[in-house]
C-alpha cells in the first residue's frame, strides 16, 4: 500500500498490515467455528463490561481517531468495539460467510478492526489518502452512495474508494461465497501499538488458513518494522 504524505504527517505512529490469502474455500461452513467462537466469547466477556468497554485504551485510541476524521464514535463504533459491544450485550456474532465470520472473531478477539477485500475485484494498487470533498462511497449495507469530506481517511485501489479506514469497506470489493483471494487489512492508529496491528494480522491470516485452506503473505507493514 502507498501512502500519500500528509497520512503520516497527520497520524503519527499510524501503522497498518496487508497481505494476501489465496485459493479459499469460502463455500461450507467452518468446522469447529462454534467451538472457538465459545472460547473467545468467555474471553472477552471475563475481558470487559460494558460499562468500561468505551474507556478501555485500545478501544479510546480508535475512539480519538474517529473524532479527528469528523466521526461520531458514540454513534458510529469503531468495528472491534461494536462486536466487543455486541457479545457483552448478550448477541451472537453477524454469520456472513466464512470469511467473514473468522475475521469478525479475530477482530473482536484482538481489539483491531480488520479490512477484508475480494482481491481479484481490486483494480490496483492500493493507496491511503484523505478523501476529496464530495467524493462519492458506497459501503456494505449502504442503500445508496455517501459523499466525503476531506478529512477523512479513505483507501483506493486507483478506480474509486474501497473503504473508509478504518471502519467501512465497499460494497464492490466486498468478500462473498465467489471469493477466491483475499486481501487482507488490519488497521491501527496512532496509540495503538505495532505490535498489536502485527499480532491481529497474523491471528487473523492463521484462522483463514487453517479454517477455509488458503495461503497466506504478508506483503506490507507500514511503517517498516525490524522484523515481522
Amino acid at each position: 500500500m502507498d501512502f500519500h504524505k500528509d497520512i503520516p504527517a497527520a497520524f503519527p505512529g499510524l501503522c497498518v498490515v496487508e497481505g494476501t490469502i489465496r485459493s479459499i474455500d469460502n463455500t461450507g461452513e467452518i468446522p469447529r467455528f462454534n467451538a472457538l467462537r465459545e472460547e473467545i466469547v468467555i474471553r472477552i466477556r471475563s475481558r470487559y463490561t460494558l460499562e468500561q468497554v468505551k474507556d478501555d485504551p485500545l478501544f479510546r485510541a480508535y475512539r480519538d481517531f474517529f473524532w479527528r476524521v469528523g466521526v461520531d464514535p458514540t454513534k458510529t463504533r469503531p468495528a472491534s468495539e461494536a462486536l466487543v459491544r455486541r457479545i457483552l450485550s448478550g448477541k451472537d456474532l453477524p454469520l456472513i460467510n466464512p470469511v467473514v465470520n473468522m475475521y469478525n472473531l479475530a477482530s473482536a478477539e484482538t481489539g483491531i478492526p480488520i479490512a477484508a477485500f475480494d482481491a481479484d475485484r481490486l483494480e490496483g494498487d492500493l493507496t491511503m489518502r484523505f478523501a476529496r470533498e464530495g467524493e462519492e462511497f458506497l459501503g456494505i449495507g449502504m442503500p445508496k452512495p455517501i459523499l466525503l469530506r476531506q478529512n477523512q481517511v479513505v483507501i483506493d485501489d486507483g478506480r474509486s474508494v474501497i473503504a473508509v479506514y478504518p471502519y467501512r469497506d465497499s460494497d464492490a470489493t466486498k468478500v462473498t461465497r465467489e471469493t477466491k483471494n483475499i486481501h487482507l487489512v488490519t488497521c491501527g492508529v496512532p496509540g495503538v501499538s505495532p505490535e498489536k496491528v502485527i499480532g491481529a494480522y497474523r491471528l487473523c491470516s492463521g484462522y483463514l488458513e487453517r479454517f477455509t485452506g488458503g495461503t497466506a503473505e504478508c506483503t506490507g507493514v507500514f511503517p517498516p518494522q525490524d522484523s515481522y
